[in-house]
């Protein structure tokens, strides 16, 4: 499955990949922030890309210019999910490479993830989380209609620590309305 927005391809994420992921991943600016490690070779890079970024609604973030790989955007369903509770809801999750912060990406991509989730995929409920001092994260979530659900502090295990996170969540009703 490939989704088309004005500038971006969504598309599944492919071994050779595994250079531009590395790219992006190895800053320290980028995965900490969202709970994971700067990646520390290619060979972690492609890891990722074999057994994490291969989620049914897992998409890697291209510019339609050269259809390289920016960044990722996942559909996370429930099974997969730590705040979807049940098979019509999941959970929105996303990272961007830090040269392409700023340009209004991760709402465009994010708002055609969401409409496919509401539209093709069935679901009543989008959730989506950000852990305090993220700032950008809770900036995207607000643009694209996600309202505030609770907080707490959790478990961050591929960080080793625990940090308060806020999860926001977006029904099909109040995506409807926005629309």
């Amino acid at each position: 499955m490939i989704l088309q927005t004005q500038r971006l391809l969504l598309r599944p994420w492919q071994e050779t990949d595994a250079e531009s992921l590395f790219e992006y991943a190895k800053d320290p600016d980028v995965g900490p922030i969202a709970g994971w490690p700067a990646h520390k070779c290619m060979e972690e890079s492609l890891d990722v890309i074999r057994h994490v970024l291969q989620g049914a609604e897992c998409y890697a973030v291209c510019l339609k210019e050269d259809n390289r790989a920016i960044g990722a955007i996942e559909l996370i369903l429930h099974d997969r999910s730590h705040t979807a509770r049940r098979s019509d809801e999941c959970e929105l999750g996303y990272w961007l490479g830090k040269p392409f912060w700023g340009r209004g990406y991760v709402p465009e991509a994010a708002g055609e993830l969401i409409r496919r989730g509401f539209e093709e995929l069935g679901m009543t409920t989008i959730w989506c989380g950000y852990y305090d001092g993220n700032g950008k994260s809770a900036r995207v979530q607000e643009k694209l209609g996600f309202v505030h659900h609770h907080s707490g502090v959790v478990d961050v295990p591929l960080m080793g620590e625990k940090r308060t996170e806020h999860i926001n969540v977006m029904t099909k009703d109040m995506w409807s309305g926005r629309r």
